[in-house]
């Protein structure tokens, strides 16, 4: 009876057979990673480059749609560890992503990226700007950039709306979260340094009560 067991179970000799590995990844870890310093310097650089308006959608798209190196979930918790800490929002990312992965020398390789070409564009811009910023098609095409920009912001937004579903706050709270900073810094004009330090908080205490009940009722 055990033998005929085995059988079903496995090949002929009664050892069972393994399932082959599924191919989706867990939405819970990264699929790949940077292999080198040099490989963030490169990829943050052509990220740069492409950050016209908009480098934060950008930054989104490359690191978790092409390169895959962080989830959605985990870019939400970059950038706003990024939004809260003092300086470019993209720079402290560019920072907290190259040392999750290559520590102090990352943190270095992605923003010397980040900031060593786009840098060099940006004088030479600005000498243009100085000379013919009068003008009317130019003044027209930075409106029009302006526009661009806030529509990348809105995509971006959007497209990462759908992982607050893994939030321990839950998504309706996230959402009513979302919308009273909205309120409170779009159209009331409130300084965001206090909207950073009030709402962020009771965010932060309520997101710490609920893990700490839900490990109460799992432990």
């Amino acid at each position: 009876m055990r033998q005929d067991e085995g059988r079903a179970s496995g090949d002929g000799a009664g050892t069972p057979q393994k399932l082959p590995a599924s191919p989706v990844s867990s939405p819970a870890s990264p699929v790949s990673s940077p292999a080198s310093p040099v490989q963030l310097f490169v990829a943050f650089t052509l990220l740069a480059l492409q950050g016209f308006g908009g480098v934060i959608a950008v930054t989104q798209r490359v690191l978790v749609e092409q390169k895959q190196w962080l989830t959605r979930e985990q870019f939400i918790e970059v950038l706003s560890l990024a939004q809260v800490l003092p300086g470019p929002n993209v720079c402290n990312v560019a920072l907290i992503t190259g040392d999750r992965f290559f520590g102090w020398r990352g943190a270095f390789a992605a923003l010397g990226g980040m900031m060593a070409l786009p840098l060099m564009i940006v004088l030479g811009v600005a000498a243009l700007y100085a000379e013919y910023a009068a003008e009317p098609a130019v003044a027209g095409a930075f409106r029009g950039m302006g526009a661009v920009a806030a529509g990348l912001i809105i995509g971006t937004a959007l497209k990462l709306a759908s992982a607050l579903g893994s939030n321990p706050m839950g998504m309706r709270v996230c959402w009513l979260a979302g919308t009273v900073v909205f309120i409170a810094v779009a159209l009331l004009r409130l300084p965001l340094v206090w909207v950073l330090l009030v709402l962020g908080s009771l965010a932060g205490t309520f997101a710490w009560m609920r893990l700490r009940s839900r490990d109460a009722v799992d432990g």
